[in-house]
């Protein structure tokens, strides 16, 4: 079940991630005035939306590409591999936005609900990812073995 939201909340991700990467290619402003959060247009024109020339959006579409692929090949080949990597990149991503944040609130002094939206979704995936499977497994001790000193006396002959 885990794995199946996953899927859902990747392709809402993805769904975001290429409505933040049309309106940066094509130059529209955001549709953002949502509850007086209405900084989107400022944090995507911002020096910070850009790493090495590219788009922070892109980097979600391959983000969440990535994610969605790795979430339908579990749902059907069940890998441990696979559940890990999941995990991993899941992990990767919400540190990548809890930085993203950091930068909208002290840095950009904007708040851009997209951004946002795609910040939840990460930190509900990296919590479903981490209940996939524990990475530490849960083991019951194993019983020692009885002392001498429990055992019982062979008769005296």
């Amino acid at each position: 079940m885990g794995v199946a939201l996953i899927l859902i909340l990747a392709f809402f991700g993805l769904a975001d991630s290429i409505y933040l990467t049309q309106s940066k290619l094509s130059g529209t402003p955001l549709l953002c005035d949502i509850n007086n959060f209405s900084g989107c247009n400022i944090v995507a024109g911002s020096q910070y939306s850009n790493i090495f020339g590219i788009p922070l959006a892109e980097f979600g579409v391959l983000f969440y590409s990535i994610l969605f692929i790795l979430a339908a090949l579990e749902l059907v080949l069940f890998d441990r591999l696979l559940r890990r990597v999941l995990q991993g990149l899941s992990l990767i991503g919400a540190l990548a936005s809890l930085y993203f944040v950091f930068v909208q609130l002290f840095l950009i002094g904007a708040f851009c609900i997209y951004c946002s939206v795609s910040a939840v979704i990460t930190l509900l995936i990296l919590i479903l990812a981490s209940f996939i499977e524990p990475l530490r497994q849960r083991t019951k001790p194993t019983p020692l073995p009885p002392s001498p000193a429990h055992l019982p006396m062979p008769p005296a002959i």
